[in-house]
């Protein structure tokens, strides 16, 4: 084995001139490798151009004959004013703006040259293509093409494209392009769509996912083997997806960096002259921070956060299974390429005046990195079903920076002043001017307009939360386990997570909560209920000669959760009593030696997307905490002065 990788190494050496270093493979693939490229690329940065060849290896995974390809052209979103991503967006994204004013030109383009097929014998046969817009029939937008072909790929066979193609990246406003010297390069080559068999995800019958770009919506890929090699200048330093595997000086000051990177659904870079290069390690995973000089002292902040999410993951979902992170900390001046994810490559961002107890760059790190398990190593559809990418990871993001820095402060913690990340969510759904506007599935350019974020993000991560508290964190941990496990390198949807919960739920707490939880996903997912339970009433009387104690609970939305309601005797006793939520009101009548001195409806919050937990309780005796309505009200006002912070995820 060793042998063959020696004798392997040595004759790539000799045909392609760069200096090798030994390549990470996996013993057998561990994805269906439907997708693999081959790019060279060269960056200009004077130009802010990319001129690329590409060879495309697609698999047809299908039993179906395949008469066309569809590509997605992402670049082409930052065309000009008219493309459905300016359309919908106005130009910024996360509170970045276009700069139209600005003396580069701030637009973005990639042009197919050609676009050939390779034959084993014989000439390549040259490929046309024709734009097409599936979801809105803007004639302006020049997303997705269509690619004919006069021979088709039968089921199971492989075709080969050779592609030539350049690019114009966009001033930076929305994750990719160029700031000054600095450069994101992300969604930059012709990528090929999703091609999903009939029985697959919600497909009846074979047929091609290939959405536009739109403002709101990312990525949905095979997964496939990418081999890339990059040619900038030599004073760029460069980072990537996946790993470095040779390096070559090449003419007029250049050089050729190549990389290497297998069952991945994407492949991003950067490359900028000022980054401060700071090596780490985690286990089995080398980390690779490209800090801003101004961010040096921010280093520390950044791995811890790298690590704990390294180790909360690979303690509580499964293995991450590559050798390597690399994460970018961007310029502010290009604060829109900040909090990016792609395999095994990340972007994180922070300012250099942000005091420790602000865990901005924290919260970015622990949730950019979660992308590697929530779009990674499970590749949803982030187009139909972001909520199954974002809002797991916002779920996630919220359990790591708790666990790690503090259940109520692990957001903020400034002077006195203290805010945990789940109770951020929470409070960022709840405190809507309706949290009725929408269900967290469907299609994100469909959502109701402003609300992809809190719907996707916050009341996804809120409801996994409810979930949790009904059935336990050891039947949720086992339950997101199992779903790690049966999907992990696969495509999914809602119905494969909801069958697990569904099986285990069963499995671990028997009928509790009916022959399925298929009742709470249509309120807590596909519906838009608003869950606020009140306890309205507690009454103490004599009752022929006996102490009885009445407590009257109400439902005042429309969302039915079962709920438990704690009773507190004045002789210390306490009494749990259960009710399934579903009536409108609910009286509690109980006859005790000792009168009722408070009681409280959900006591450990685990219906944690009820609106209001101020009318959860009432209490006979003086409150003890006259200054709790003032310091919600503060920790409201902080949280919504931290809008632009929770916008970078």
């Amino acid at each position: 084995m060793k042998a063959a990788l020696f004798l392997f190494l040595l004759v790539s050496t000799a045909l392609t001139g760069l200096a090798q270093v030994p390549r990470p493979t996996f013993p057998t693939p561990l994805s269906p490798r439907l997708a693999n490229y081959r790019i060279d690329v060269t960056l200009d940065p004077a130009t802010k151009k990319l001129v690329g060849d590409e060879t495309l290896t697609w698999r047809n995974p299908s039993d179906d004959v395949i008469r066309e390809l569809q590509f997605h052209l992402y670049l082409n979103a930052f065309r000009n004013e008219k493309t459905t991503f300016m359309r919908e967006s106005g130009g910024q994204l996360r509170g970045d703006v276009i700069d139209r004013n600005a003396t580069e030109n701030p637009y973005g383009s990639i042009d197919i040259l050609s676009m050939k097929r390779h034959a084993t014998s014989g000439a390549s046969e040259s490929l046309a293509y024709q734009f097409i817009q599936p979801d809105d029939r803007n004639k302006d937008d020049r997303t997705v093409i269509r690619v004919p072909l006069s021979k088709p790929v039968g089921p199971g066979e492989t075709i080969v494209l050779e592609i030539q193609f350049r690019a114009k990246l966009p001033q930076i406003f929305a994750r990719t392009g160029f700031s000054r010297d600095y450069f994101l390069v992300g969604q930059w080559f012709p990528k090929i769509g999703v091609y999903e068999p009939a029985g697959t995800r919600y497909a009846t019958t074979g047929q091609w996912n290939c959405h536009q770009f739109h403002a709101h919506s990312e990525f949905y890929a095979d997964y496939g083997v990418y081999d890339v090699n990059i040619t900038t200048p030599k004073e760029y330093w460069v980072g990537a997806t996946g790993v470095m595997v040779g390096e070559k000086t090449g003419p007029g000051e250049t050089k050729t960096l190549r990389w290497h990177a297998e069952d991945v659904v994407d492949f991003a870079w950067t490359a900028s002259p000022h980054f401060q290069v700071v090596n780490d390690k985690w286990k089995h995973v080398t980390i690779e921070l490209l800090l801003q000089p101004e961010h040096r002292h921010q280093a520390d902040r950044h791995l811890k956060a790298a690590k704990a999410a390294l180790a909360y993951f690979d303690k509580h979902l499964g293995k991450y299974p590559f050798p390597n992170l690399t994460i970018v900390d961007p310029p502010v001046h290009a604060s829109g390429s900040a909090g990016m994810e792609y395999p095994t490559f990340i972007t994180a961002g922070t300012a250099w005046f942000i005091p420790e107890g602000i865990r901005a760059p924290e919260m970015v790190t622990v949730h950019e990195f979660g992308h590697q398990y929530f779009m990674q190593l499970l590749a949803s559809n982030e187009f139909e079903e972001a909520w199954l990418d974002e809002g797991f990871n916002q779920y996630y993001e919220g359990r790591i920076m708790d666990a790690t820095y503090g259940v109520r402060s692990s957001q903020v913690n400034l002077l006195g002043f203290r805010m945990g990340d789940l109770e951020s969510s929470r409070d960022s759904y709840v405190h809507q001017d309706n949290p009725a506007v929408g269900s967290s599935f469907g299609n994100t350019w469909q959502l109701p307009e402003g609300q992809y974020g809190v719907l996707t993000y916050s009341k996804t991560a809120t409801w996994l939360r409810t979930l949790e508290g009904l059935v336990g964190r050891q039947v949720m941990d086992e339950i997101m386990q199992t779903y790690f496990i049966r999907w992990r390198f696969r495509h999914l949807n809602a119905q494969s997570f909801i069958d697990i919960v569904n099986e285990l739920v069963s499995k671990r707490l028997g009928s509790k909560y009916g022959p399925d939880m298929n009742w709470f996903f249509a309120q807590a997912l596909y519906g838009d209920q608003v869950v606020d339970y009140e306890l309205t009433g507690l009454k103490n009387r004599r009752q022929n000669g006996r102490q009885q104690s009445v407590i009257t609970v109400m439902r005042n939305g429309d969302g039915q959760m079962p709920v438990d309601i704690q009773v507190q005797f004045e002789n210390g006793r306490t009494l749990m009593l259960f009710w399934d939520g579903k009536a409108r009101q609910r009286q509690f009548t109980i006859t005790e030696n000792a009168r009722v001195v408070s009681a409280t409806v959900d006591p450990k919050q685990k219906i944690y997307m009820d609106t209001n937990f101020n009318n959860n309780s009432l209490t006979l005796e003086p409150s003890s905490a006259p200054a709790a309505k003032f310091a919600t009200k503060f920790l409201f006002w902080v949280e919504n002065w931290m809008q632009w912070l929770a916008w970078l995820v």
